[in-house]
């Protein structure tokens, strides 16, 4: 191992399912070393976790990294956004954190929609409509269905706020993640009392929200291996971390192809979409992050080729065949009730043209978001940034280059949310914004794909197919 440049600074990622803890090298980006410890959550009608698994993952995490995390003098988290974390007096969980794929506040989000004026008033006001993953849904939800879990809540956190207590003793958070709350608003940035009369939460059990490039507070003394004194970056959601970590220039597109789809950009202006479908998120430095997300993605491609037994990449071009793989519903387009769909078939339509079709209905879908996201002004020629477990699929990226007619960039670097946690601590050290520091590091750095000719057959297509559908699964 060569010689740190700089010093060491601590990124994690605090997803739904695990830990992941990078050392890095502030003057190089260089990886020192490596943690990941997974950690639990429910099933069933809830998605739940308890917030004492995510600590235990994390200090496991962490420790796996060795001596170089004690070197570390900044540390950062980055969480999975949305989740409500109500502690007791002593700091405790209440009960275990509702978690944001946790879809029983869908009522709630319903009722705090109209009670407050409709999508318009809500775009305006916050800048997002809040549907069910939002936090203000899920305390109305717990209020409703545990009030005695309300009673004896006297903080209310988010994943990273949580954690970030926990290594400072001080309860804070960040712009980026208190935006998917629904009770910050975007406009004054600031917590909205009216939200928060809606939903009965005293602005008291909430976390003091610290700006771009302040210091959260510093490690106190316990069981982790960090120096005590070791900064502690404000940390954001995981989103916000991952912009981070691709060093974000405002217009540049960002698609990712995981489970679900995510379509996002950082933007100067203030996004506020009455529709619902594009979320008004901060950025975790002071611009925005419209963000539009697609319920199916690489898990509805692969389902299609397990039914004929095909590789995910045996694609086969031609044919008429339209596929809309909304196995889950949809959010772009907004159809909930929707199911998959497929069209188009002839006697000599193969398999492989049925493949290339599941692949061609998810990116249509995704690309309808980003046209949603970027601003009417965002270049057309900006290569699309390709991230996520589908990235590296040459199936997806030649279906990306075919459908956008955009050059289209496939980042080398993986954990893009460690990676922003620990650009957003090396900034404590070094004064710069994080996002320039993610750019020092050649954090985008791999391959550039040429633009293809635009499909325009294709997505003229399905386009059509969308339009002639929707009246297939109208809600009763």
């Amino acid at each position: 191992m060569s010689t740190a440049e700089g010093p060491l600074v601590v990124g994690i990622d605090s997803s739904t399912q695990s830990a992941k803890a990078l050392v890095v090298d502030v003057g190089t980006g260089r990886i020192v070393a490596t943690g990941q410890a997974p950690h639990r959550v429910t099933t069933g009608a809830g998605r739940e976790s308890d917030p004492r698994d995510w600590w235990s993952a994390l200090t496991e995490a962490v420790r796996a990294c060795g001596p170089a995390a004690h070197q570390a003098a900044a540390v950062s988290v980055g969480g999975q956004q949305h989740g409500l974390v109500t502690l007791d007096a002593e700091g405790s969980p209440v009960r275990p954190a509702l978690l944001w794929n946790d879809v029983r506040s869908a009522p709630q989000a319903r009722r705090l929609v109209a009670e407050l004026g409709g999508p318009q008033v809500w775009a305006d006001r916050i800048g997002s409509v809040p549907g069910a993953s939002f936090t203000a849904a899920k305390w109305a939800w717990l209020a409703e269905h545990e009030p005695e879990s309300a009673r004896a809540t006297a903080a209310v956190r988010l994943p990273h706020d949580y954690l970030t207590e926990r290594l400072t003793g001080r309860g804070t958070t960040d712009r980026g993640d208190a935006s998917g709350t629904g009770w910050w608003a975007g406009p004054t940035e600031a917590y909205d009392d009216t939200v928060l009369e809606l939903i009965g939460l005293d602005r008291g059990l909430l976390p003091e929200v610290v700006a771009p490039g302040e210091v959260a507070g510093t490690v106190r003394e316990g069981e982790l291996p960090f120096a005590r004194g070791t900064l502690v970056a404000a940390g954001t959601g995981d989103n916000a971390a991952a912009a981070l970590g691709l060093g974000l220039r405002p217009g540049t597109p960002v698609l990712s192809l995981g489970t679900s789809g995510t379509a996002y950009a950082v933007s100067t202006r203030r996004p506020a979409d009455p529709t619902g479908t594009v979320a008004g998120f901060a950025d975790a430095r002071g611009d925005w992050l419209p963000l539009a997300c697609t319920l199916n993605c690489t898990q509805a491609v692969d389902r299609v080729a397990a039914l004929f037994a095909l590789d995910r990449e045996a694609v086969e071009p031609g044919g008429s065949a339209t596929f809309l793989p909304y196995l889950d519903g949809e959010r772009t387009p907004n159809l909930p009730h929707a199911s998959g769909l497929l069209t188009g078939l002839r006697h000599d339509t193969t398999p492989g043209q049925i493949l290339q079709a599941a692949y061609d209905g998810a990116v249509h879908s995704l690309l309808d978001a980003l046209g949603l996201v970027l601003d009417a002004d965002a270049d057309p020629a900006e290569p699309v940034l390709l991230i996520g477990g589908g990235a590296r699929g040459t199936a997806w990226q030649e279906t990306v280059r075919r459908l956008t007619g955009r050059p289209v960039r496939v980042p080398r670097a993986a954990e893009l949310v460690a990676l922003g946690a620990a650009a957003q601590a090396a900034g404590l050290l070094t004064g710069e914004d994080p996002a320039a520091v993610a750019r020092r590091w050649g954090t985008t750095d791999g391959p550039l794909l040429d633009p293809l000719p635009r499909d325009e057959a294709t997505a003229e297509r399905i386009a059509g197919v969308v339009r002639d559908a929707g009246a297939l699964w109208a809600e009763d």
